[in-house]
This record gives C-alpha cells, sequence and structure tokens, in this order.
C-alpha cells in the first residue's frame, strides 16, 4: 500500500502553540520503524496545482493565501500563522489526497499521512485547514474521468462543514458526517448526511450508529470512489473531542468504515483528520492502527 507524507514541510510556529504539527514526523517514524509500510512506499506527492485548487476555492482566496495577504483575523480563523511553508505543506496536503485517490484505483486502498482538511470553505479557511483536500480530489477524480460521483465519510469528531460548504449544491459529491453535535463548528452546514452524537458517546452506541449510517450513506451517494476522513479525536482522552471511544472502539470504527466501502467496490483514499490528546503517542497509535487496518485491506484486494 502507497502512503504519501508532506510533513518535512515544517511550519513555524510560535512557541506554546498547541496544534500538535509533531504527530505527523513521529506517525511516519513509527511506520518505519514498525516495519508497517516499505520504505519504498512512502511518496512525496506534488503539490495541488491552481486549477486542482480552483475547483473548489475562490481565486481571490487562493492567491491571497499564496501572496500572504490574508487579514489578520483571517489568519487567527485558521489558527497558526501566514508562512511559505504553510502554503506549500497545504497544497502538499491535498496533493497528498490527490495521489492517494489515485493510488487507489490501482491498489483499492492508499493513505495520506495528514489531511482531513475538512473546515476549509470556499473562500476561507478555518480550525487548522487551508485548502479542503477531500473536496479537492474528488474534483480532480472526476475532472480525470476516473469517477463519476464520489462519496466523502468523514469520521472526525468535528463536523465536515467546510466539506458541505464546497460540494452543498453538487449531487455528485455525497458527504457523509458523524460527529459531536456540541462540539465545534458551531454553526454547521449541512451535508447530505449528517449525525450528531451527544457527548460521552462510547464505543458501542458509536458502532451501531456509524454502521446504519455508512448503509445509508453508501446507498445513497452510489459512488465510484471513496475518501476516508479517519481522526484521532473521537478517542475518550482527546482534549477537544467530547466523545468516549477506546482505542479499540476506533480501530473497530476503522474495520467497518474500510470493509464497507471495499465491499461497495469502491476504491478508498483514506486522511488522517485531527486528534488533540495530551499524549502524542496516544494520537499517534490511533492513526498507525487506522493506517494498519488499510493496509490489510489493500494486501485482500491486490
Amino acid at each position: 500500500m502507497k502512503a504519501f507524507y508532506s510533513d518535512h514541510f515544517v511550519l513555524p510556529l510560535p512557541p506554546g502553540h498547541r496544534f500538535p504539527m509533531r504527530k505527523y514526523s513521529r506517525l511516519r517514524e513509527r511506520l518505519l520503524d514498525e516495519s508497517v509500510i516499505a520504505s519504498q512506499n512512502f511518496l512525496v506527492p506534488d503539490p495541488a496545482t491552481d486549477e486542482q485548487i480552483l475547483r473548489c476555492h475562490d481565486a481571490d482566496y487562493l492567491q491571497r493565501v499564496v501572496n500572504g495577504l490574508l487579514t489578520a483575523q483571517e489568519i487567527r480563523r485558521i489558527g497558526f500563522p501566514w508562512s511559505p511553508q504553510m502554503v506549500e505543506r497545504s497544497r502538499r496536503a491535498s496533493g497528498a489526497t490527490i495521489a492517494a485517490c489515485l493510488a487507489a484505483q490501482g491498489e483499492r486502498v492508499a493513505v495520506n499521512l495528514a489531511g482531513g482538511t475538512h473546515h476549509a470553505c470556499r473562500d476561507h479557511g478555518e480550525g487548522y485547514c487551508v485548502f479542503n483536500d477531500a473536496a479537492i480530489a474528488a474534483r480532480d477524480l472526476q475532472a480525470r474521468g476516473l469517477a463519476r460521483r464520489v462519496l466523502i465519510v468523514d469520521c472526525d469528531v468535528h463536523q465536515g462543514n467546510g466539506t458541505a460548504h464546497i460540494t452543498r449544491h453538487d449531487p455528485t459529491i455525497f458527504t457523509f458526517s458523524i460527529h459531536g453535535e456540541k462540539n465545534f463548528p458551531f454553526r454547521k452546514v449541512p451535508g447530505d448526511l449528517d449525525i450528531g452524537l451527544p457527548d460521552g458517546v462510547g464505543d458501542h452506541e458509536y458502532l451501531d450508529t456509524l454502521e446504519e449510517g455508512l448503509r445509508r450513506a453508501i446507498f445513497a451517494a452510489s459512488a465510484d470512489a471513496a475518501i476516508y476522513v479517519s481522526g484521532a479525536d473521537p478517542y475518550v482522552g482527546d482534549r477537544l473531542g467530547k466523545l468516549a471511544l477506546t482505542k479499540q472502539g476506533l480501530a473497530a470504527r476503522d474495520e467497518m468504515v474500510l470493509r464497507a466501502l471495499t465491499d461497495a467496490g469502491l476504491p478508498v483514499a483514506v486522511t488522517m483528520g485531527g486528534g488533540y490528546a495530551e499524549n502524542i503517542e496516544d494520537i499517534v497509535d490511533i492513526h498507525i492502527q487506522t493506517i494498519c487496518t488499510a493496509a490489510q485491506f489493500a494486501r485482500v484486494m491486490s
């Protein structure tokens, strides 16, 4: 299975900044150390081009991001400062999801070791998201003639408002988000199927609800390809999550999603989404579980 990474583009962050950027490099280190993926299958993606980004984002917004012309308020809304490295990394994160979608066409499952930037809307970024990688990759698949319809399954604990915003008038991209109802974003943009969960939901209730949501989404989407935004933040130990899933429950979630999508005959690109546990190794453990499960399905399908 191929894995695409962009963590070597390091963002300059101010001292004490809470965004766990280090999880990405730590994730790749452990995947290599534990031989989860062969070293030759770790690949640096091409950056997303203006043409690819402009299928989802306004030209004015793209140019202000590229040229460092975002206002102080816009930068605060994104959550980390502007820099040339921020622009490059944002392009590469979307490029990695594009590359994973293309690799999955042949290998059935591929992963982006970052991605899941589902809060980026057409005309602004927010919540640590600059460009919306899933929407950009879905429309890239369509532009190449590799998919007519795409299903985005979003299990990050925060609702994928940006993805819904970008695709809200597009019947060819179906968005399914299962998330904490009382969590960020507090003004949600309705997607095609949204399931909001109360605080404190644990493994059993979550998995039962997810199973029914997947059944409905796969039937309604009638898709040719899928993108799975996994997310480590439904974890009980997450600072920002408010749900109560265990690591075992999250592993069962990944198995359920990937089984449902591959059983439906869909090539799947997997992205990592959020994760904000105090212990960075907890975040990495959960992402590694996701990647190991994806690798198992890639082997079965090959």
